[in-house]
């Protein structure tokens, strides 16, 4: 176990887990239904890739190695038990900077009802806390407002535009950068969004 993995992160119904092999009917059937609602933001390959795609058990080794080493917390996120999306956390960086960044994606039929901004503020919380990290940073295109709503509600600071930060379908697009660090939520993210929700 390296930094604080595997981990089980849970708050009321939203649960976040290390994505398993048995998940892959699930995962596959949740990504070909959400296609058209992911595809605009899904990170790409300028270089054209040789060979045929790994299957969903390779993707699972690559991510539970990685998680093991210490360079990236893959998480799947479960909404009322039930297998809605995936938040990760890569390019984790130790030594004087501490630093990882989070990407994420969800279900367009539980989208808008507050299970991102809770999955992601339980793994920033992880991060600040179990993993040792001092900074977190989302990067977003500016097209996409359901993530750009997700950082607004938890207040992440707005650092401005990387121009041509990453590459998606055929082009290197802009994205805007968003940032936290542990001594921005001494309480942590979780806590803070929960003071800033309206009572029920």
């Amino acid at each position: 176990m390296a930094h604080g993995w595997p981990a089980v992160l849970v708050d009321d119904l939203v649960r976040l887990r290390p994505l398993r092999r048995r998940d892959g009917p699930a995962w596959l059937e949740l990504r070909a239904q959400n296609q058209s609602w992911l595809e605009p933001w899904d990170a790409t390959s300028p270089v054209p890739v040789d060979g045929p795609r790994p299957t969903f058990a390779q993707f699972v080794r690559t991510l539970s190695a990685q998680a093991r080493s210490g360079t990236s917390l893959p998480f799947a996120v479960d909404f009322a038990g039930e297998l809605v999306g995936q938040v990760t956390v890569s390019s984790i960086t130790y030594g004087s900077l501490r630093s990882g960044a989070i990407g994420y994606w969800l279900s367009e039929h539980v989208a808008g009802r507050g299970v991102m901004p809770v999955a992601v503020a339980l793994a920033v919380d992880h991060c600040f806390t179990t993993a040792g990290l001092h900074r977190i940073e989302v990067n977003i295109r500016p097209e996409n407002r359901p993530s750009l709503r997700v950082v607004e509600k938890l207040g992440l600071r707005d650092e401005g535009v990387r121009e041509r930060f990453l590459h998606i379908g055929d082009r290197w697009c802009d994205h805007r950068s968003f940032a936290l660090t542990a001594e921005e939520v001494p309480d942590g993210l979780l806590a803070r969004y929960r003071a800033t929700r309206p009572a029920p």
